[in-house]
């Protein structure tokens, strides 16, 4: 069965090793499944149900990866995302959780029509790469803040705005030995790393008092305080139609992004010889659309898959595995629920580590490409908003471009997604 649905022997692979590719990839991102639904709880959604919603996501997700494009690559809610979904959409603008579900969904819907037309390839094609490179960077170091603030290293100052919290407090001593533990692991190249000094770090919680041990395994809890509550008429009345936008532009860079240079390690993507490149990027926006069905953010591919191909995973059995691994996960809601938040934050600390080695692919000789590119960076954490990072970038390039004599450097598809920011500004103002 195996052979006929993912042509392994055509792949040179067999059933052993892309079931050891799939373990290695679910444990490099399983770290999400108690992630998510930390971040997610925090806009008053229930966190059981979150953590259902996200095992479910990242399962259809993968299986539709493995069955629709027959690709080694994971799926689940997507790091940044989620984060912009709880702080900025909701906790700083003020929108209920049902209607930025709703805004997810019609993304979705958006990222759909854009992979089927082929827009979604032109808008990759447009956008300057340093601004890309600046976009993920700028992610990593909103969920930087993020990560410290939670962790209480990071504390409200009102003569700096910020400061540094008490150290000698056993929630940021432990969330500062998490994220040692996760990096030496990391460097020593264990699988699942975060996962482990996640672990690492609830089990010492628990011996300390920071946090109460509630079990490891139970039946699932409900999925129904979040399935099917989006709010779509709310989130398009309720102008939410620029969150929308970086809702879209987002997910193009990073799923797109993530699945090519993933399938390029696989060799599923060669010059001259045909891919499944189309197949994978609707799966991955239809998996969007359902995320949001079921309560969660927006489900993307996972740069983590790369460990899972170096593995020797090939075909969509990687990926299947990893769909089948997420709902096993199902059941250890009580375990999910006993991990404390200075467990989570040093796996966002370390994943925005990771996340801001894109700023060496900038490029810092032209000041043309180089301002904007810091302008989109720094934005994104000192205005706590992914969108407003992505408006200073854009609408700075157009301008630098334009008054340096470079407009020629200046794709159709910026200068749209410039204007677009401009009149979000001029209408749509927080």
């Amino acid at each position: 069965m195996f052979e006929r649905l993912f042509k392994l022997s055509e792949h040179g692979t067999s059933v052993r090793t892309e079931v050891i590719a799939g373990l290695t990839t679910f444990l490099t991102m399983s770290y999400i499944i108690f992630v998510n639904p930390d971040i997610l709880s925090t806009t008053g959604m229930d966190r059981d149900a979150v953590f259902v919603a996200t095992c479910l996501a990242a399962a259809l997700g993968s299986l539709v990866m493995a069955l629709v494009a027959n690709w080694p690559i994971g799926m689940a809610p997507g790091m940044g995302l989620n984060a912009f979904f709880a702080f900025t959409v909701v906790a700083a603008l003020g929108f209920t959780w049902q209607q930025a579900l709703g805004a997810v969904f019609i993304s979705g819907i958006i990222f759909v029509i854009l992979t089927v037309t082929g827009v979604r390839s032109w808008l990759i094609a447009g956008i300057p790469h340093s601004l890309r490179s600046a976009i993920a960077a700028g992610i990593g170091l909103f969920l930087g803040i993020i990560a410290l603030k939670n962790a209480g290293i990071v504390v409200d100052n009102p003569a700096t705005l910020v400061g540094l919290g008490s150290l000698k407090e056993t929630g940021p001593l432990l969330a500062i030995l998490g994220f040692f533990v996760i990096a030496v692991l990391d460097a020593l190249r264990v699988k699942g790393a975060i996962l482990i000094g996640i672990l690492a770090v609830t089990v010492l919680s628990w011996i300390f008092g920071v946090s109460e041990f509630r079990g490891v395994v139970s039946a699932p809890p409900s999925i129904m305080p979040t399935f099917l509550q989006l709010d779509i008429m709310g989130a398009l009345h309720g102008g939410l139609i620029h969150v929308i936008l970086v809702f879209v532009l987002v997910e193009v860079f990073d799923a797109t992004g993530t699945l090519i240079g993933v399938a390029k390690r696989a060799n599923l993507i060669q010059e001259n010889k045909p891919s499944r490149l189309g197949r994978a990027l609707l799966a991955d926006s239809t998996a969007i659309v359902a995320g949001s069905l079921i309560g969660t953010s927006s489900t993307t591919a996972y740069v983590e898959s790369a460990s899972g191909v170096q593995a020797g995973g090939r075909t969509g059995l990687t990926a299947f595995t990893v769909a089948i691994l997420f709902l096993a996960a199902l059941f250890i809601s009580p375990l999910a629920a006993s991990v404390p938040t200075y467990a989570t934050a040093p796996a966002l600390l370390y994943v925005a580590g990771l996340m801001m080695r894109e700023l060496t692919e900038i490029e810092w000789e032209d000041l043309t490409e180089a301002a904007p590119a810091a302008l989109t960076a720094l934005a994104m954490p000192f205005t706590y908003s992914i969108a407003n990072g992505l408006a200073f970038g854009f609408i700075s390039y157009v301008v630098l471009k334009l008054f340096t004599g470079k407009w020629k450097d200046i794709h159709p598809a910026t200068a749209i997604v410039a204007v677009l920011f401009v009149i979000r500004f001029a209408f749509f103002a927080e």
